[in-house]
């Protein structure tokens, strides 16, 4: 078998009910572009049948693995497993809700061959050609969020959070092995560690839609998301 092309990394905790659709998309994509790839489906942890979904996809199409760790850990955790165990030349992670869709990966394959090492799925950048459907709440809450982001010293960046986010196999190799935050706040971590290192990010504009069942709530994960990115800072950038 030829070595993957993209390698998608889908963390998922708890996800039975989610996960089968989205995994059908982009198991159903993939064959249709008629190139090496490969799913890796990082489990969490999970305590449904979130495995069983995998392991029933796996049997159909060997291109579908799963990835499963015996505790929870976080999401950051689950992707960062995901992508060091990944072999393709092209690597993504994608929320496991499908809330964006995997035809938008199209939209980060041409950053990436434009010369991007890291692509990320932009809710927030304007552009005709996308639609975002967000509840009212979570918008404010995205921008007073990013607002504090920007603190950090993440600059050009509007949208840190969105879960769609491609790499380069070289940036990949460089910037997973060091990233700490297990947490949601491991996107501005990542991130973090990118420009510190002299990637080249590039922010695009993409189709996404809220989903029902989400596992994030502005009032619950909001102050440790900020208590993460701010010990991520302190870590990249120690100076005040």
């Amino acid at each position: 078998m030829s070595d993957p092309r993209w390698s998608v990394i889908i963390p998922a905790f708890n996800e039975a009910l989610r996960l089968p659709r989205y995994l059908d998309e982009v198991v159903g994509y993939f064959e249709d572009r008629g190139e090496p790839y490969e799913v890796l489906v990082a489990d969490d942890g999970s305590t449904d049948t979130t495995a069983d979904v995998v392991q029933a996809m796996a049997r159909a199409h060997t291109q579908v693995h799963l990835l499963r760790s015996a505790a929870n850990r976080g999401k950051g955790d689950a992707v960062r497993r995901g992508m060091l165990a990944a072999a393709g030349d092209l690597r993504l992670f994608a929320d496991a809700d499908g809330a964006t869709p995997i035809s938008e990966l199209k939209r980060l394959e041409a950053a990436l061959q434009a010369g991007a090492d890291v692509a990320i799925g932009s809710r927030v950048k304007p552009d005709p050609a996308v639609s975002v459907s967000a509840r009212p709440h979570r918008v404010a809450a995205g921008r007073v969020f990013n607002w504090l982001v920007s603190w950090t010293g993440l600059t050009d960046i509007g949208d840190s959070q969105c879960g769609f986010k491609a790499f380069t196999a070289p940036a990949a190799r460089d910037l997973f092995p060091r990233v700490q935050r297990q947490g949601f706040g491991f996107d501005v971590e990542l991130l973090l560690l990118a420009q510190a290192r002299g990637w080249r990010i590039t922010e695009v504009p993409v189709n996404w839609s809220d989903q029902p069942g989400s596992k994030s709530g502005v009032l619950t994960d909001g102050p440790r998301m900020l208590g993460e990115i701010l010990l991520a800072r302190l870590r990249i950038h120690p100076r005040p």
